[in-house]
């Protein structure tokens, strides 16, 4: 055989291999919680912004972790993981207070909220169990060194500035060593001063935070950035949407072209 048809037949047999490797990598099951019947159509809408498959990959969740979803809102995400998690691992939702005194009185229209998610279909969410991550104080949110996995999104931005070390100590107590944080928030530019109050904040942040805790950050992906967002909201990122906070009939369009914020994704691991 001539040298530079060997050469040939080499590269297309490892061509074919590495589609197959690539091929048997694809997680079916993830796919599946993701396409699923059970999601809203309002809430598949969203998965252009924020890549639920590539977001899950990169953090390396797996069906039989433990995973903890922190403050998980309406369930956006929970809608994914609770069918994803719930023949081999577990699901535990770290909702608000639920102290008939929380530190904000939404806390309580938010756990209610997810509440009546869980309620709506047994099937898919009887199996989530319920904690709370506080931030006045450092919550037990799990058996300690017991959860694989943390995620949370969206929501740094508000409790950085309200115990974060609470928050970061609980995630390092419930987490297995090598244990993972994944993080997704609306980024701040690094070489502009951050302000105050609009949603968005520095990735440097989050990275000295974390890395003060004893996490290791185990790098960041672009799935979640967004180009096109300018930043320059007067109502801060809640202007984007979903929310489109006071944006005018005549002003939607221009917002919607935007799509959600330009977000950071980040990965930590628990040394």
């Amino acid at each position: 055989m001539k040298p530079f048809l060997k050469t040939s037949l080499i590269s297309l047999v490892a061509g074919i291999l590495a589609i197959g490797q690539v091929a048997a990598q694809e997680n079916t099951a993830l796919r599946a919680a993701i396409n699923g019947d059970h999601r809203s159509e309002a809430n598949k809408a969203r998965d252009v912004y924020r890549s639920p498959y590539e977001t899950l990959s990169f953090f390396g969740v797996e069906a039989d972790d433990v995973v903890i979803e922190a403050w998980p809102g309406g369930g956006w995400y929970t809608e994914i993981l609770a069918p994803y998690l719930k023949e081999e691992g577990k699901l535990i939702g770290a909702t608000y207070d639920r102290s008939a005194t929380p530190l904000a009185g939404w806390m309580t229209g938010s756990n209610t909220g997810y509440d009546r998610l869980l309620a709506s279909n047994p099937a898919i969410y009887g199996d989530v169990v319920i904690a709370e991550q506080l931030t006045q104080a450092q919550s037990t949110l799990a058996e300690p060194g017991t959860v694989d996995v943390i995620v949370d999104f969206r929501n740094a931005h508000n409790w950085l500035g309200m115990g974060a070390e609470n928050v970061v100590k609980a995630w390092h107590t419930a987490l297995k060593a090598g244990g993972v944080v994944g993080i997704v928030d609306h980024r701040w530019p690094a070489d502009q001063p951050a302000i105050p109050g609009n949603g968005y904040i520095h990735e440097k942040q989050l990275v000295d935070l974390m890395t003060a805790h004893g996490f290791t950050f185990a790098g960041s992906s672009e799935i979640n950035a967004n180009p096109n967002d300018p930043k320059d909201h007067a109502g801060g990122v809640w202007m984007l949407p979903p929310n489109l906070r006071g944006v005018s009939d005549a002003d939607k369009p221009r917002f919607l072209a935007i799509g959600e914020s330009d977000r950071m994704t980040l990965k930590f691991i628990k040394n």
